[in-house]
């Protein structure tokens, strides 16, 4: 009855945040390299007629960037979406939306004017009826076709440069599986020839900020196609977790009875199809991933290869990795030293802060202990544990983010790798997002995290913490400070004092003023801090 009730739901509501935009899939949006559609409240591009934004040139970052990709020309995400568009709506005020018919993340209203934060809570936390309905709605969303966004099915040469469109539909939860596949594919050079060593989310500054971003765009079309604008995504707290406490029918999905990769029979994941799996033969034959089923989830937690993540992380992990005080360092990649970034993606140790791709820790070790579908990049989010994972590493970006307080300039602004400035922005999101526009406080975009306000002690002293090892680096002058400012202090008292004396004494004029007691007991005495 609920799955009924929430697809009928479909027929009024409409999804509007994703890859190519359905109304701008076509010959005339390709060739003209135009995507600025009509806003449905008054019919004008980009709702102009009603001050919600223009169709604008897209300002592409000019900053330089790392040597990992060594081409130009030869992908369709650089410089992204220039190869497709280069004329998009640049949104005003608190709109947005890729017609800015939509409140940017942590706006409501009819004018986007309401301030608004969700708190996003442990799975194990949720009532019974609550985490069905979580269910239901991750079902509902591989079910139901997204009703804004297609797929490309083909690079932009191989759709003849415009003229020949190369799209397809796909359902609501499959269209991120897509999108984060599309982010980390790699490079196809023609032939047989492809280049690796590109990934436009991940292992780079833009991982964090990126997935942040992908949460939130994914959090918003589940409140859209069910119409609960209160919905949250819940995470999954893996620290100090001896085993995969989700995985279980009850949750998740637990072990088949006689296949150990697959799911059980009694949850619903186990009817679920994966798509964007096979990366080896969209290589060999030079195409993309066109979201055709591969095959069930697999998932066999816990029998992965112990010599790469012997164990789940520990809340001794996460602690040092919060400490780290740089948010990015030396290359910029996997190989970045004392890097909280690399650190918390899982290419360093969470213990020394070193590089150490050969491991997998924090963020990584997750996937990898999953020993299934998570575990291999392009597909990871076809599990649908991906979402809670995730959500759990985000909060622990926000932790660092509330204890550090850094400046938006930390964030690096250039030679990082394709994709990853400052400026940049994000593949293969449109409506358009700039990596800096994500880092940023959590609360500054619409949510919490319901472990980060209990107990508020814990937020109180990531706040006080930087304040703290300042005062720690020049407690020594302080101290030298009144010392100095107790022995002057006393040898001027002494000098007035004998002043005071020479003058002989004192006179009527100088006498103080006598109290009555009733008077003396009218006076009150205020503290002002």
């Amino acid at each position: 009855m609920l799955l009924f009730a929430l697809s009928f739901l479909l027929v009024i509501l409409q999804p509007s945040t994703g890859q190519f935009p359905r109304i701008c899939a076509n010959m005339q949006s390709l060739l003209s390299k135009e995507c600025c559609p009509p806003w449905d409240g008054d019919g004008s591009p980009c709702g102009e007629l009603s001050s919600r934004g223009s169709c604008q040139n897209i300002l592409l970052s000019q900053a330089p960037l790392g040597p990992q990709f060594p081409f130009s020309g030869v992908d369709d995400r650089e410089d992204w979406p220039s190869v497709f568009y280069n004329r998009t709506c640049r949104c005003e005020g608190n709109f947005m939306g890729f017609n800015c018919g939509e409140c940017k993340f942590g706006f409501s209203g009819l004018n986007c004017t309401e301030r608004q934060v969700r708190t996003r809570r442990n799975i194990f936390q949720l009532t019974t009826s609550e985490k069905n309905k979580f269910l239901a709605y991750l079902n509902l969303a591989k079910n139901v076709p997204s009703q804004d966004y297609v797929i490309a099915t083909g690079t932009y040469t191989q759709m003849n440069n415009g003229s020949n469109p190369m799209f397809r539909d796909i359902n609501v939860y499959d269209l991120f599986v897509w999108m984060h596949y599309y982010a980390s594919r790699d490079t196809l050079l023609g032939g047989s020839n492809v280049w690796r060593d590109i990934d436009f989310a991940h292992e780079a500054p833009g991982f964090l900020p990126w997935h942040r971003a992908f949460l939130l765009m994914w959090e918003r079309q589940i409140q859209k196609i069910t119409g609960d604008e209160n919905f949250t995504i819940p995470y999954w707290d893996w620290r100090d977790a001896e085993d995969c406490g989700v995985c279980n029918d009850e949750y998740m999905g637990g072990r088949h009875p006689t296949n150990p990769n697959l799911l059980s029979p009694a949850s619903i994941f186990s009817s679920w199809q994966v798509i964007c799996t096979q990366s080896e033969e969209y290589n060999s034959q030079q195409a993309l991933c066109s979201a055709t089923s591969e095959g069930p989830i697999r998932r066999n937690p816990g029998n992965n290869d112990k010599s790469r993540t012997p164990r789940l992380p520990s809340s001794a992990d996460v602690e040092f990795c919060l400490s780290l005080t740089q948010y990015e360092s030396g290359p910029m990649d996997k190989m970045a030293n004392y890097s909280f970034r690399n650190t918390l993606e899982g290419f360093a140790d969470p213990q020394t802060a070193i590089s150490n791709p050969s491991q997998s820790g924090l963020h990584n070790a997750l996937h990898i202990y999953m020993n299934g579908s998570m575990s291999q990049v392009q597909g990871s989010a076809n599990d649908p544990i991906f979402v809670l994972h995730h959500a759990f590493v985000d909060s622990i970006f926000e932790r660092w983010l509330r204890r550090h307080r850094p400046m938006l300039e930390v964030y690096p602004a250039a030679n990082a790798p394709i994709g990853h400035n400052r400026e940049n922005y994000m593949v293969p999101f449109i409506p358009l997002y700039r990596n800096g526009e994500f880092f940023k406080p959590s609360r500054d975009l619409g949510y919490d995290y319901a472990y980060l306000q209990e107990p508020a002690l814990e937020s109180f002293q990531d706040f006080l913490t930087p304040y703290l090892q300042q005062a720690r680096q020049i407690w020594p002058w302080l101290v030298g400070a009144a010392v100095f400012g107790g022995v002057v202090t006393a040898v001027l008292t002494k000098h007035i004092r004998a002043c005071w004396k020479k003058k002989g004494g004192t006179s009527s004029e100088i006498q103080p003023l006598l109290i009555e007691s009733e008077d003396y007991n009218n006076i009150t005495y205020q503290s002002n801090f």
